[in-house]
């Protein structure tokens, strides 16, 4: 399928709205995708006139995580693959801290799944707001992956003891269970109220002054890195090896609708 708006953008005064637009995917992040989240970024860290990026995702679903489909594309060789996946994650990683470090009060509007990397998203956004149809889940080790760039986000979000529960057990949560471990800040019942609350949340921020704000947001940042460089590099590393090893079988499972080899019965 061509995508031609892989990202739809669009700007209301001071507040840009960024919706993830593949919805045939549950907005899988592609690498078509993730460049124009990587052009917005580019100018947002510069737009002095921007106070608000709200996060989304067309069809209500906010973002399945990455594409597995291309992950496990067969028409390269497995020194070409391990190169493209180490620095594929290391640019994932990269990615969540830019969207922390914008001067702009980062929210995320979130319906439907939140899978793997769609976590990063929300974890690294200032707010996250989502209706009763959000559902969680960090499912890399049942696809032989890893959640290399995710974690140290999932960790500031909801502390190491959630976060560590939530990747090794690859459950799924509901919107009430992740507002329980402070995954999300308010869960609201419906679609138009979930709107309503995102209404309310622009306006209480478009009354700081924008200075302050950004100012602000660099004295949270300076409390401590979420992940050091070392971290960051090991991470990488960490999901091109399975991304070149478990993983072959884990998402050829995945697509099948079978179980992988590793799980029993």
């Amino acid at each position: 399928m061509t995508e031609d708006n892989p990202l739809l953008v669009r700007r209301d005064g001071a507040v840009v709205r960024a919706m993830l637009n593949r919805p045939h995917r549950r907005n899988a992040m592609s690498m078509a995708l993730v460049q124009a989240v990587d052009v917005l970024l580019d100018e947002l860290e510069h737009d002095t006139t921007a106070r608000v990026l709200v996060l989304e995702g067309a069809a209500g679903h906010f973002c399945a995580g990455l594409d597995l489909v291309e992950v496990a594309e067969d028409n390269v060789s497995p020194e070409q693959k391990l190169a493209a996946q180490l620095k594929r994650n290391t640019a994932t990683g990269r990615r969540f801290a830019r969207i922390a470090a914008l001067p702009q009060v980062v929210v995320a509007r979130i319906q439907g799944s939140v899978f793997a990397g769609g976590l990063g998203f929300v974890c690294a956004s200032d707010i996250a707001l989502c209706d009763a149809t959000a559902r969680f889940s960090a499912p890399e080790v049942r696809r032989g992956l890893v959640a290399a760039q995710i974690l140290p986000w999932m960790v500031r979000r909801m502390g190491r003891s959630e976060a560590q529960r939530m990747v090794l057990q690859a459950q799924v949560l509901d919107a009430q269970s992740a507002r329980g471990i402070g995954l999300v800040h308010e869960v609201l019942a419906d679609e138009a109220a979930l709107d309503a609350a995102l209404a309310g949340v622009i306006s209480d921020i478009l009354k700081g002054a924008p200075g302050a704000m950004a100012e602000t947001k660099k004295l949270i940042a300076a409390l401590g890195a979420v992940a050091t460089d070392a971290y960051a590099e090991a991470g990488a590393h960490a999901f091109a090896r399975q991304a070149t090893g478990e993983a072959d079988e884990g998402i050829a499972a995945f697509r099948a609708r079978r179980k992988p080899s590793w799980e029993p019965g």
